[in-house]
């Protein structure tokens, strides 16, 4: 089973390779859902450390179905994670009733190629998930990131499981949403083959009468190597 680290800093991409995980999702902004990162972290990850890099791309916080320079942000920010060298691509758009917007995400995808295109949690808002599902195999993605429509995964379990066997080994269920050392092994056991999570602590907390409760969290170098001991355990 392979683990992917939602990192929000160069010390959580840090702490991701150093405690052995294989994969990280680059992004900013956790507490609102993630957002793109500053291609100055991006150029920095890439340069200095070796872990496989995908990077979040979402212009904004909120719902995903955007305007036409909001989207044109999203492709000249994809063009640039190209040109910094990154691994991946986690992004894509819905219209304004949920569905999946197919022409715009196709146009992601192949703006996004030769990298591989994750679709994000957008996935969790669509009102048909197997039709849902069906049309992101079609588009040629390689993999959707879902908690199976719960705001933690292992409730969604049920869903989960349905999807991973609709998907058949034509798209990767990459489950995220309260993924840790508790309960990695539980996924690893339903067969699910990649799960995402941040594996987060809080260092400091900040309360400010202008910029509200701000926490700092980084990702626990304890806390990937006690999920990756968890999934491992076994071979």
């Amino acid at each position: 089973m392979l683990l992917e680290i939602c990192a929000n800093s160069y010390q959580s991409a840090k702490h991701a390779q150093d405690a052995g995980a294989k994969r990280i999702e680059l992004c900013s902004e956790l507490s609102i859902g993630g957002m793109t990162p500053s291609f100055g972290l991006i150029k920095e990850v890439i340069s200095t450390l070796d872990i496989e890099t995908f990077v979040l791309v979402r212009p904004r916080s909120g719902n995903f179905c955007y305007t036409e320079k909001e989207f044109e942000i999203i492709k000249r920010d994809i063009q640039i994670c190209k040109d910094l060298s990154c691994h991946g691509i986690v992004s894509g758009v819905l219209n304004p009733n949920h569905t999946i917007d197919i022409e715009r995400t196709r146009e992601l995808v192949e703006l996004s190629k030769p990298l591989s295109f994750t679709f994000h949690r957008a996935f969790d808002m669509v009102p048909n998930v197997k039709e849902a599902l069906e049309q992101l195999i079609n588009l040629r993605i390689k993999r959707v990131l879902t908690s199976g429509q719960q705001p933690k995964a292992i409730n969604g379990l049920n869903l989960l499981k349905t999807l991973h066997q609709q998907a058949n080994n034509r798209i990767t269920i990459l489950v995220g949403s309260g993924i840790s050392s508790e309960n990695a092994k539980v996924f690893k056991d339903e067969g699910f083959d990649e799960i995402h999570a941040s594996a987060s602590e809080t260092t400091s907390f900040e309360s400010s009468p202008f910029f509200g409760n701000t926490p700092q969290t980084v990702s626990s170098l304890n806390e990937i190597k006690a999920i990756l001991k968890t999934i491992n355990e076994d071979l």
